[in-house]
């Protein structure tokens, strides 16, 4: 009757193997595995079982965290924080439907208009949010960061290589469009970015100017009024109304330190 070889291997080498074949999490905590599969008692199976629960809770975590870097979201107030009672205007149900992400599922696009300070940044970054924590693929990036990077000497593979990037994600915040102003081929980037997303998938853009008024900060370009026919077609265009939150702040905290001895 033949015996089997047996092999034994160090810690570390085992931890290395699993590693390799893709069980990084149960090969960072090896040690700590293997004592609670002896206390437990676990059955080979109940044990593989085990091992997948872990492998996968810690693959739904980094892939989170990937999404949440790459979304470039920033430091925001979380919506809790926000005062619904604030602006004189508000569509809150379009707000609130806004965050089911149903037009992020329908390749829909969400504007938020109104003056600065009324909480559209705040708003935005919070869907976004949303949308990452849904596994969505997600970037944030003001209107001037946009243009700046679609700017300049670049090849056309350069060119055509970062429209591919921002055509990618199934959610692309554009915040602040309006705030500077800018030439007639800006224009032209921008539409090339909404034609590229046109029906695959979602925008939500914030601006501070009527659609009107948008050849104010685009002067001379032809492209605004396509622009415009792609980026409203299947939107929803919400109006916020008031005074800037961040004014009335300021005049408070000004007025408490006049009070100070």
């Amino acid at each position: 009757m033949s015996s089997r070889p047996t092999t034994t291997t160090t810690r570390s080498d085992l931890a290395e193997a699993l590693a390799q074949v893709g069980l990084v999490s149960i090969a960072a905590d090896l040690d700590d595995f293997l004592a609670r599969m002896t206390k437990a008692r676990l059955s080979p199976r109940q044990m593989i079982e085990e091992i997948a629960r872990i492998e996968l809770q810690a693959k739904t975590r980094r892939s989170l965290e990937q999404r949440l870097e790459r979304a470039r979201l920033g430091r925001f107030r979380p919506f809790a924080d926000f005062d619904w009672n604030w602006p004189k205007k508000i569509e809150r149900s379009v707000i609130e439907r806004a965050f089911t992400l149903d037009f992020v599922r329908e390749n829909r696009n969400l504007v938020l208009l109104g003056t600065n300070g009324l909480g559209k940044t705040m708003i935005t970054k919070n869907i976004a949010l949303a949308a990452v924590q849904a596994g969505y693929s997600v970037l944030f990036t003001t209107a001037a960061e946009l243009i700046d990077n679609l700017q300049g000497d670049l090849s056309p593979e350069t060119f055509r290589r970062k429209v591919a990037r921002y055509a990618s994600f199934r959610l692309l915040c554009i915040d602040e469009v309006g705030y500077l102003a800018y030439d007639a081929h800006a224009a032209d980037l921008l539409y090339k970015i909404i034609d590229r997303r046109y029906e695959k998938g979602s925008v939500l853009l914030t601006t501070n100017l009527a659609f009107r008024n948008w050849n104010t900060v685009f002067p001379n370009a032809t492209s605004i009024a396509t622009l415009l026919d792609k980026l409203t077609h299947h939107a929803d265009v919400t109006l916020i109304e008031g005074e800037s939150y961040r004014v009335h702040e300021s005049r408070k905290e000004a007025a408490e330190r006049r009070k100070r001895p």
